[in-house]
């Protein structure tokens, strides 16, 4: 596969991994909305052939953001001529959100070994998790779904309080079509951190790594992301992705080590986005 063709197949899983609250396909344009709470759920993203004139196509979303009393945001990849990139920053558009996205064979894995695991968490209906112990006394609990609990973690450790957003996005993560790997970590009873691995087509994307920050600095994103990596490749993924926002120079050393390489990078662009918005990763 060339490294065009590889480019399309990640963007298209990355869609799948990820649904937004609502969706609007509009003319080979995804008009996706999601109450800001990331850049990516609430972002215009093409996706296919075009016949409507460009203008008047950033002018129908521009008014269908507005009517969500939220500013337009384009979506900026490698496979887009870049006329259209220039033709936002025309217009006032900035430049906003810079992500790099990085990519890894399987066979490279350099994960974090552990001591023991407990007994193995696929093929389980009983719901209760896998135990994964590393040498650092560090215990990974592995889930095949996701649960309130662990949303609720992912709320406090990303500091998600808005009322909205903690009542839709539960639903959007309930939406997404592929299996998952649900990882979290606790200490004295409260979760210090969480993961989540989405499987497409021989492929795991890595997202919602978040460690508590009384708790960073401890290797707790290397177990959990070796763990979920880990699971992946026992269940038959050989590739790995993730994306990283640029300049988040710990996350992106981590990524490294275990393996991953850059492949590309996309950006936003976007006129006067007001408020702090939720990444995951």
């Amino acid at each position: 596969m060339n490294r065009e063709a590889y480019m399309k197949l990640i963007e298209e899983i990355s869609l799948n991994a990820w649904p937004s609250h609502k969706i609007e396909l509009y003319d080979g344009w995804l008009i996706r909305f999601s109450h800001n709470y990331t850049h990516r759920t609430n972002s215009v993203q093409q996706v296919g052939a075009s016949s409507i004139p460009v203008e008047e196509k950033v002018a129908y979303c521009e008014a269908m953001y507005a009517n969500y009393h939220t500013p337009a945001i384009f979506k900026i990849s490698p496979l887009l001529d870049p006329a259209f990139d220039r033709m936002l920053e025309e217009r006032g558009y900035e430049i906003q959100h810079t992500t790099e996205v990085m990519t890894m064979d399987l066979k490279k894995l350099n994960a974090y070994e552990p001591l023991s695991v407990e007994y193995e968490y696929y093929g389980r209906n009983s719901g209760l998790p896998s135990s994964i112990y590393y040498p650092d006394e560090t215990i990974v609990q592995l889930r095949d779904r996701i649960t309130e609990e662990w949303i609720n973690s992912l709320f406090r450790l990303n500091g998600t309080s808005n009322p909205t957003l903690r009542r839709i996005v539960p639903s959007m993560f309930k939406a997404i079509p592929k299996e998952t790997i649900v990882a979290s970590v606790e200490i004295d009873g409260r979760t210090v951190a969480v993961g989540l691995g989405i499987l497409d087509r021989g492929h795991v994307g890595l997202y919602a790594i978040y460690v508590d920050a009384s708790c960073r600095r401890k290797g707790l994103g290397r177990c959990i992301c070796s763990s979920i990596l880990s699971e992946a490749k026992k269940k038959g993924a050989e590739h790995a992705y993730l994306q990283v926002v640029k300049g988040n120079v710990h996350a992106k050393h981590l990524y490294t080590t275990l393996g991953y390489e850059d492949f590309y990078t996309y950006w936003f662009r976007a006129k006067n986005v007001t408020g702090t918005q939720n990444e995951i990763s």
